[in-house]
């Protein structure tokens, strides 16, 4: 960091992208040589009781905005403040509870996934990064509707849409805790419902040919979500120990609607076409069902095929749903095959691990009615 005699023909003559450049004649203030500018800025340490509280740099103006007389004389005033224990940076007192306080509050009143805490705290901290440490009181509708049309302008609807929803419920919670907050800002966002997705109806001749040209393991794996209807994370994250031939059970351990485990009845093709798979991987020496020695994590990460036309994890489950009302299957042992919780109290009342013999030969009639038309 050198230390000049600031002019405004030197200013001139500094090259961009030449560092930082102290002023002789008023202590503190610096010019920034950047890439593409040069900025005036201030630097000093804020001071209390004779300690050393912290260093900071206040930002004056671009040089070519603004002339040296000019930012001399915001730079005293800047350290006058500095000098006097105030730091200019810090900004005012909030006035109730914050939205990074709400949201571990949140967090905190029930038990929430793994996957759904880190998206809440990635939202917060990588979104509304400008609003995290604001008080909730303090934020105005003008204020989340800006930022809702930023994020939906940079990131797209879907990511805008999602962070609204992780601060609305942030907020709702802020409401019940500090009683000077009259309402929720985000209600003043109109939030576009999602489309519904619609899944074409397959071939299944067609679709069983294609997933013949894929590699064993991803072939075995497309098999696997249309025989079982699988979300993407449970069937993915399925370990070797996980699938019992003994009983006939894949034990799906990552499931969306509970933390615990389902344990699905396999099929007789299932169930032979699994146990050939974890034969031929075995010399991998790999925990997973679905192993890749190219990924990071030693698992298959996307089960997608961005060449040919197959279905994605989410249509398996519609394709699913489907076949078992053709195949006869009744509509609440649809629904727990799928992993899905049963409406109404009565359905709190349901374990479906309790009901694996009783859902075998409903989870056999959609295999069978996907194997008869292959053929």
């Amino acid at each position: 960091m050198a230390v000049m005699n600031l002019t405004e023909a030197r200013i001139r003559e500094l090259p961009l992208n030449s560092g930082i450049w102290r002023d002789e004649q008023v202590k503190g203030l610096m010019l920034v040589c950047h890439a593409t500018t040069k900025t005036f800025a201030v630097q000093g340490d804020v001071r209390r009781n004779g300690r050393h509280v912290r260093t900071v740099r206040v930002k004056i103006d671009r040089a070519d905005r603004i002339g040296l007389r000019e930012a001399r004389n915001r730079a005293k005033a800047i350290m006058s403040q500095i000098q006097s224990g105030v730091d200019p940076t810090a900004g005012p007192e909030e006035t109730g509870i914050t939205v990074a306080q709400a949201l571990e509050t949140h967090l905190g009143e029930k038990p929430f996934r793994e996957a759904t805490v880190e998206s809440y705290k990635y939202n917060v901290d990588h979104y509304l990064t400008r609003i995290r440490n604001r008080a909730v009181v303090d934020l105005s509708r003008s204020e989340v509707r800006d930022i809702y049309e930023r994020l939906r302008t940079l990131k797209g609807q879907t990511v805008a849409i999602c962070v609204m929803r992780t601060l609305r419920a942030v907020i709702n919670t802020a409401m019940r805790l500090d009683e000077t907050i009259t309402g929720n800002p985000v209600a003043a966002i109109r939030l576009p419902t999602p489309k519904r997705r619609e899944v074409d109806a397959i071939d299944l001749t067609a679709w069983w040919e294609a997933t013949e040209t894929l590699s064993p393991i991803r072939r075995d794996l497309h098999r696997a979500f249309m025989l079982t209807g699988a979300r993407r994370s449970s069937l993915l994250q399925v370990r070797r120990n996980d699938v019992d031939f003994e009983r006939g059970v894949i034990v799906f351990k990552h499931m969306k609607t509970s933390d615990q485990a389902m344990m699905f009845p396999m099929g007789t093709y299932l169930k032979d076409m699994l146990k050939a798979r974890l034969e031929t991987d075995a010399p991998l020496n790999s925990e997973w069902l679905w192993p890749s020695p190219t990924s990071a994590s030693g698992k298959v990460e996307e089960p997608k095929e961005p060449r040919r036309d197959l279905p994605s994890p989410h249509e398996y489950r519609h394709l699913a749903r489907t076949m078992y009302i053709a195949a006869g299957v009744p509509y609440a042992e649809s629904a727990l095959l799928l992993g899905q919780k049963l409406p109404g109290a009565s359905g709190g009342y349901v374990h479906a691990e309790h009901l694996v013999e009783h859902l075998r030969p409903h989870a056999q009639a959609l295999e069978t009615k996907v194997m008869a038309a292959r053929k």
